[in-house]
């Protein structure tokens, strides 16, 4: 495990201690490096991480309520925090296994029926199924409330209509958690969320979608799909709290990955400062190095800071969305600094495809964009801080 300093913050319990600790064994023997990185290589890995998180009792900390499966009544947002930030280390793919599997049914852990709860949540925390948010649209990706993906009730049924695209886990999912609009009010008031199983006629992967950080990516296209109305999540144009309650739980998360990869750059440039020789010294006796070396830590450490306060916060009940967006926006932009810095250490190898740091390069970049952009969350911190002044 790289610097565990950060572990004794009166952030933690011991709890979480051990279960860093746990996680990073664990991790260091059963994710090995993975070679490939086409389509069919890229899916067949996802799904084994999903088994192997569900067979290791780690994606227990995913989904909430002992009875279904989960670690505890409640999701523990620094519990999750801790494993993205150390899977994201070793593996960004491994990452985005357990990630996917808890945003992906975070509106049932939250707002789902005990019926909803008992068929998805325990496959969840077992591995057995794999889950999928799909909330994002072509045109309607950071306003939400734009979408034009629609569900009709139909007696007993609903019948949806519409696209979803930047699907994560799109095309191998076992199930989907789908936002449409179903009119009870303009705008977010009239969304709400559905449940739909993989193989539902009327459903259908429109495309594939193939980015820099390969890991499963698709457009989903329904026409005539009819969807059972108990497979709705939460109450008919409530969607969108849902969604938002959902994000709100995994939002931080995602400032964790980030972390994981900047504490894993700067392993990456520490190791390459102290054994590349040049002019009869080694890189690390340079002041500029050194210089980039104190400015790496100190970012991570201050994406740290705001990243588990975050996550405390919303475990002692309170709210956090001013807060959660600072630590998005921190730790996200901060570990493109640090890993580009530590590339520039590694110099021409840094570019070479499969070395660490050119994997993490092309690893980052995502999260400076998906669940709210960094822009977005600027939005959100002044949008808040105003709320405060006209008070």
């Amino acid at each position: 495990m790289s610097d565990t300093d950060y572990l004794r913050w009166p952030f933690f319990e011991e709890r979480h201690r051990e279960l860093a600790a746990g996680l990073d064994a664990w991790a260091a023997s059963h994710l090995g490096e993975h070679g490939s990185e086409d389509r069919a290589s890229v899916d067949a890995h996802c799904r084994a991480l999903v088994k192997a998180l569900g067979a290791g009792a780690w994606l227990r900390h995913a989904v909430a309520g002992s009875a279904y499966g989960g670690a505890g009544e409640a999701i523990d947002t620094r519990a999750i925090c801790l494993i993205r930030e150390t899977l994201a280390r070793h593996s960004g793919l491994a990452d985005f296994a357990f990630a996917m599997q808890g945003l992906g049914s975070g509106a049932i852990s939250l707002a789902g029926t005990p019926a909803q709860r008992e068929a998805y949540l325990g496959r969840v925390a077992r591995g057995e199924a794999i889950a999928a948010f799909a909330l994002s649209e072509p045109d309607a990706g950071s306003d939400v409330a734009a979408m034009s993906c629609a569900a009709r009730a139909d007696g007993d049924h609903y019948v949806l209509d519409g696209e979803k695209t930047w699907i994560s886990n799109g095309g191998i999912a076992d199930f989907y958690v789908v936002f449409a609009r179903t009119g009870e009010a303009p705008g977010a008031r009239g969304i709400s969320a559905f449940i739909v199983d993989a193989g539902t006629p009327g459903f259908e992967i429109a495309e594939r979608i193939d980015v820099i950080a390969p890991h499963p990516l698709a457009r989903l296209r329904f026409a005539d799909c009819r969807v059972p109305a108990t497979q709705r999540v939460g109450a008919a144009g409530e969607g969108f709290k849902v969604a938002m309650r959902t994000l709100d739980v995994f939002r931080t998360s995602v400032a964790a990955a980030a972390l994981g990869f900047a504490r894993r750059a700067l392993d990456e440039g520490l190791a390459r400062a102290v054994s590349r020789r040049m002019f009869e010294r080694t890189l690390a006796d340079f002041q500029l190095t050194q210089a980039n070396l104190a400015q790496m830590a100190t970012t991570i450490d201050s994406a740290a800071l705001l990243t588990y306060r975050a996550a405390w916060q919303r475990d002692q009940g309170r709210p956090v969305t001013r807060e959660a967006a600072m630590a998005k926006m921190s730790a996200t932009e901060g570990a493109q600094r640090v890993i580009d810095m530590a590339l520039q250490m590694w110099g021409g190898l840094g570019v070479v495809s499969g070395q660490p740091v050119e994997k993490l390069y092309r690893e980052i970049r995502a999260l400076r964009i998906y669940e709210g952009a960094t822009e977005v969350q600027q939005l959100i911190i002044a949008r808040e801080l105003l709320k405060g002044a006209q008070a």
